[in-house]
């Protein structure tokens, strides 16, 4: 008797493995005729809040509404005397990037790979989405060749990095920052050089032609150079790197056997005097929305349908004033 039920409890627990095993393979091997999951848009914003009223919170932390997220493009630069050690002035430089402009600070980054996927959402782009962007009138920058011959749109950044500006704030009038020492998921890149010299940085985000089979994708670009005195060198030069960025896209999405329907690209650069130390950062955050982020009363999927200036009106925001730099 005792044999018995030992067999057939082990064949209950055998079967129930396979089942599982049936059920995760289904899970992680999506078919063609439900290629993501059935994970809608809608699913991803209602499911990319987080557990604070007036802090936003980094992607996978405890207390989320859903597996969803949203990246935020950022892009600064931040200058310090170089009056202490290397390492010192790297970080205050850092710091000071981190601060400026777009409110980053006191955020414990964790560098991820650059993809903003199926599960995700681009703030000032899919949600809150620009007004350039929302009434078509952004302009290409260029046309980009795909390798299978159509052209796409160029187009510049700057609505995107006005869109991230516009939900976190700045340093002296914070929206909805990410939460102080919070563990942040960023595609992240920088560079630190002593002047006389420029500092600069680039971010681009190219947009899947189908998000329920493929991830955007983030390039992030940083560097320094000696030549960029005049406006003519700096316009040549940025006319160069975003050609090279818009060139490395297509041909990552060709490794990938993923096509992208459009891009947008920007760069800053800095002049670092002598006696300075300048960082140049590109970052693009992974994170999930403060709950005050979202309009009184409505799910969280009513951003799809809201421009950024309606969205601002909708949670009652102030204008942002412009801000002093420390050097």
């Amino acid at each position: 008797m005792v044999k018995r039920f030992l067999f057939a409890f082990l064949f209950l627990i055998f079967l129930s493995g396979s089942l599982q095993g049936q059920d995760q393979e289904t899970i992680l091997k999506p078919g063609p005729e439900n290629p993501n999951e059935g994970l809608t848009i809608e699913d991803v914003v209602n499911g990319a809040v987080g557990p604070f009223d007036f802090y936003s919170d980094g992607y996978g932390n405890p207390g989320a509404t859903g597996s969803g997220y949203v990246s935020v493009l950022t892009l600064e630069t931040g200058l310090v005397a170089s009056d202490m050690d290397e390492i010192l002035e790297e970080i205050v430089s850092y710091d000071r990037a981190e601060a400026r402009g777009t409110y980053i600070g006191q955020i414990n980054m964790i560098t991820a790979s650059s993809f903003n996927g199926i599960n995700g959402a681009v703030w000032g782009y899919h949600i809150a989405k620009a007004d350039s962007i929302a009434n078509n009138t952004l302009k290409p920058l260029f046309m980009k060749k795909r390798s299978d011959g159509i052209e796409i749109p160029v187009y510049p950044v700057e609505p995107l990095l006005d869109a991230g500006k516009r939900l976190f704030g700045t340093s002296t009038q914070r929206r909805f920052p990410l939460l102080p020492g919070a563990h942040v998921r960023c595609a992240v890149k920088s560079n630190t050089a002593k002047g006389p010299t420029f500092v600069w940085c680039a971010i681009a985000l190219a947009i899947a032609e189908d998000r329920t089979l493929a991830a955007n994708l983030f390039i992030e670009d940083t560097g320094e150079s000696t030549y960029l005195e005049s406006e003519k060198d700096r316009e040549e030069f940025l006319d160069r790197l975003y050609k090279n960025i818009a060139e490395s896209i297509i041909r990552c999405g060709d490794d990938q056997d993923v096509q992208y329907k459009e891009i947008f690209v920007g760069a800053k650069i800095e002049r670092v005097p002598e006696g300075y130390v300048g960082c140049a950062l590109t970052c693009a955050p992974y994170v999930v929305l403060a709950r005050k982020a979202v309009p009184f009363g409505k799910k969280p999927d009513v951003l799809l349908n809201l421009t950024l200036s309606e969205w601002e009106k909708a949670v009652d925001l102030s204008p942002l004033e412009e801000e002093s730099h420390k050097t």
